[in-house]
């Protein structure tokens, strides 16, 4: 038996060790020659993951029994298509692949059925009169982006043209949506569809970067901090999804924003969290997504009855760069070994260009941390940040500790 794993980065680890350990062969192709899974596959394709016909040549030429991936919208689409073109099994079809991977598509199907989100406006050239319906501020972001790449916010007219313009380039398609801006506390909801009904499994807090027309990530923290009234409607939207996309049995990560009353759903694709998200739920729930997602390709019922954890703080911390080339971690494995840090794992290779801040893949680590209660973790979190570095090649600690406040 033998797998095609799709993209090699943290979260295709745990996947490629969990087919191996249920005896399947593991074949990988990622973009990247360096690509951090790319020990412990049996065989590995450097090649483009979207180019469709190249990824189905490598299934045909390997005769695999599948294509997976985990945490990764856009590279389900290519997953979906070569799978219904070679008649492998794919939780998805390749139509509803395209419904919840595609921006606009999402954002029509969201107004067709009642989904709460903002009012919006699809284009592939910037059309100022039909512009003038939103109220600012607006968002700018691709239809077909990901890790919050070309999602800006636009306060002013005079902003508009070059963020559009950033957005248009990254897309694919060249689509690009504009839609009003909702104030809000961003949250975060990983979900299971089993026959059609949506069982929540985590809702996390996505704490981001104070910059105030960017929309980077810097820490996921469970348990969310929502009224009732608000987990109740994120219970009923959930459900509206799997119905509205037809989802039968899939993971369901759904991003939005609330205001204390009201919601706004984001975005939502049919996969689990990215970059560590697996783990938040594995330590919050108890629950293994990314073991159910591979239950649900070989036609298995996923295992998802949550188990009692002993953490009541659970919290994914990433871990960011000021622009250099990073070289290696200090302090780390020593935060581990004492047990601050509940897993580290680094996302980035030593020689890599770190850019800054601009979207969640400039993340070069992560560390999840539990906790009994909020003084314990920031006492952990202070301790932790006090002996690590992220030294460049120059021998600089380049490592943004900032962006790892205390919890109030």
């Amino acid at each position: 038996m033998k797998a095609l794993v799709i993209a090699g980065g943290l979260p295709q680890i745990e996947l490629i060790q969990q087919l191996k350990q249920r005896g399947y062969q593991t074949v990988l192709a990622d973009g990247s020659p360096q690509a951090v899974a790319r020990p412990y596959a049996d065989t590995f394709y450097h090649v483009d993951v979207f180019d469709t016909d190249a990824i189905r040549q490598i299934a045909e030429r390997e005769k695999v029994d599948f294509l997976i991936t985990v945490c990764a919208d856009q590279v389900l689409l290519v997953v979906a298509e070569v799978s219904q073109q070679l008649g492998l099994p794919c939780y998805i079809d390749n139509e509803t692949a395209q419904n919840v991977s595609d921006k606009l598509r999402m954002k029509r199907i969201f107004s067709e059925h009642g989904v709460p989100t903002t009012h919006y406006v699809e284009m592939h050239r910037l059309d100022w009169d039909r512009l003038k319906a939103l109220r600012y501020p607006l968002v700018v972001k691709p239809v077909d982006a990901y890790s919050s790449k070309g999602v800006r916010r636009v306060d002013h007219p005079e902003q508009l043209q070059q963020y559009y313009e950033e957005a248009h380039n990254i897309s694919r398609s060249g689509g690009v949506i504009v839609e009003e801006y909702f104030e809000g506390e961003e949250v975060s909801v990983d979900a299971f569809v089993v026959n059609g009904q949506a069982k929540i499994l985590a809702i996390t807090n996505s704490d981001k970067v104070k910059d105030r027309d960017r929309f980077v990530i810097f820490r996921g923290r469970y348990p969310a901090a929502i009224p009732n009234a608000v987990r109740m409607q994120i219970e009923t939207v959930a459900q509206q999804i799997a119905e509205a996309f037809q989802l039968n049995n899939a993971p369901l990560l759904i991003q939005l924003l609330h205001n204390g009353k009201d919601i706004s759903v984001l975005e939502f694709c049919a996969r689990t969290g990215g970059n560590m998200k697996y783990l938040l739920i594995k330590y919050s729930c108890g629950v293994d997504v990314i073991g159910a997602t591979i239950d649900i390709t070989t036609g298995q019922a996923p295992q998802l009855a949550p188990v009692c954890t002993t953490y009541p703080i659970v919290v994914n911390d990433f871990v960011y760069c000021r622009p250099g080339v990073f070289d290696h971690f200090e302090g780390f494995d020593t935060m581990e070994q004492e047990g601050l840090i509940n897993e580290f794992h680094a996302v980035r290779l030593p020689g890599t260009e770190m850019r800054g801040v601009t979207s969640s893949s400039d993340r070069v680590a992560g560390m999840n941390i539990v906790a009994q209660t909020v003084d314990e973790y920031n006492q952990k979190l202070n301790k932790i940040n006090q002996n690590v570095r992220v030294v460049s090649r120059e021998g600089l600690d380049i490592m943004r500790h900032d962006l790892l406040p205390t919890l109030a």
